[in-house]
This record gives C-alpha cells, structure tokens and sequence, in this order.
C-alpha cells in the first residue's frame, strides 16, 4: 500500500465543522473506521477492522458485518443522502456482503475492499461537492425490509438444514 493510501486510513474524512455539527456523522466515521480500518498488520501498511475479523466467523460474521454496513448507510441516509447515493452504497454493502461470504476468497476480499469506508468517501462527496442531493425515506424502508427479509430467509435456511440432519440422526 503506498504512502497516500497509507494516509488516506489515517486521517478523519470528514471536515472538522461536519463533525461538530451532527453527532450521527460522527458516529458513522468511528464506526467506518472500527469496521475497515481500525488496525494494521505489522511490518506492512495493510489496515482492516472489525469487518474483516468477523469475517472469520463463517455465516453469522457476515451477517453482523452487513447489518453494520446497513446501520451506516441508514444513518448517511437519514442525513441526507439522495437515492442514487444510497444505491450506490447499497451496491458497495451487497458486493461486500455477496464475495465476502466466500470463505478465504472473501476474506481476503474484505481485507482490501472497505466498503464502509467507500460509502464514507461517498457522502464526505456529498458535502463537499454537493453532489446527491435529496430525500431517502422510502428507500430506506426498502433496504431495511430487505435485510429483514435476508437475515429471515437465513434464519429459515439454516433451521431447515438443522431439521435434516436432525432427522437423519434420530431415523
């Protein structure tokens, strides 16, 4: 990782007067860098954070992890990220979510990809350039129902699976 990306972990994304001014952004910023970029590996200039560690447990990690990722993005949302913004941050959770599933492929896709700290440049872009602009309510009701419905079919998914094996133990 060269010098600039070395520098671009560690320094805070948003601007001072953006920070003081909304305690949710704040909140989104220490939880992004908890999530993506909290630690380094020694002796290199690789960061990771929460995200990749719960990665390594296989299923429920990966869940936990995108329920974060949700929780950001409907807070970036509730502060005013347009739909088209909150999209495309949604593609980032999902594509994260999606390859990070795949054991030690996803790992180490997760290890290199941030998607939190990509949807935190996001709406730091959102402020500065004044780009995606607008209201998000009915959308964030969407993304809520689906990881309702994602983190149920799951849940179904692996009681019926539990139910096999249960039933090819006992007959």
């Amino acid at each position: 990782m060269s010098s600039q990306a070395r520098k671009r972990y560690s320094y805070p994304i948003l601007s001072d007067a953006q920070r003081a001014g909304s305690t949710d952004l704040q909140f989104v910023e220490s939880l992004t860098r908890l999530l993506d970029t909290k630690f380094r590996i020694p002796g290199t200039s690789i960061r990771f954070g929460a995200d990749f560690i719960l990665g390594l447990v296989p299923g429920a990690g990966d869940v936990v992890a995108m329920g974060f990722s949700g929780v950001l993005v409907a807070i970036m949302a509730k502060n005013g990220a347009s739909a088209r913004l909150v999209i495309r941050m949604l593609g980032n959770v999902v594509l994260d979510a999606a390859v990070g599933s795949v054991p030690i492929l996803g790992n180490v896709f997760d290890l290199f990809y941030k998607a939190n700290y990509r949807n935190l440049r996001l709406m730091q872009e959102h402020y500065h350039e004044g780009k995606h602009v607008g209201s998000v309510w009915p959308l964030v009701l969407a993304v809520i129902a689906f990881f309702v419905v994602t983190i149920v079919l799951g849940l179904l998914l692996v009681a019926f699976i539990l139910r096999a094996v249960w039933n090819s133990i006992v007959a």
